[in-house]
């Protein structure tokens, strides 16, 4: 494998390195069948949650994404203090 660039007039050929990435590990070597199983099931399930758009954001910055995240504790702390009254 070369890479031909145009210099100066002149065509120049530059050796490319080349890798197998076959050989590199990878995160399939990393869990068992079980876990790989689970983690599947849980990639499934936040690809349907972004497809129905039950997601936050777009930020644009981390003050917008904080103050989202506030606002979501609260809304949490109130749902659990009302389960708790409804006991």
């Amino acid at each position: 494998m070369v890479e031909a660039t145009f210099q100066r007039g002149h065509i120049v050929l530059k050796p490319q390195l080349v890798i197998d990435r076959s050989s590199f590990p990878n995160a399939d070597d990393d869990y068992t069948p079980a876990q790989r199983r689970v983690i599947d099931a849980r990639l499934a399930k936040s690809t349907e949650d972004v497809k129905k758009g039950r997601t936050f954001g777009p930020f644009h910055t981390a003050d917008e994404m904080i103050a989202s995240m506030e606002r979501e504790l609260k809304k949490r702390a109130a749902a659990k203090r009302k389960s708790k009254r409804a006991r």
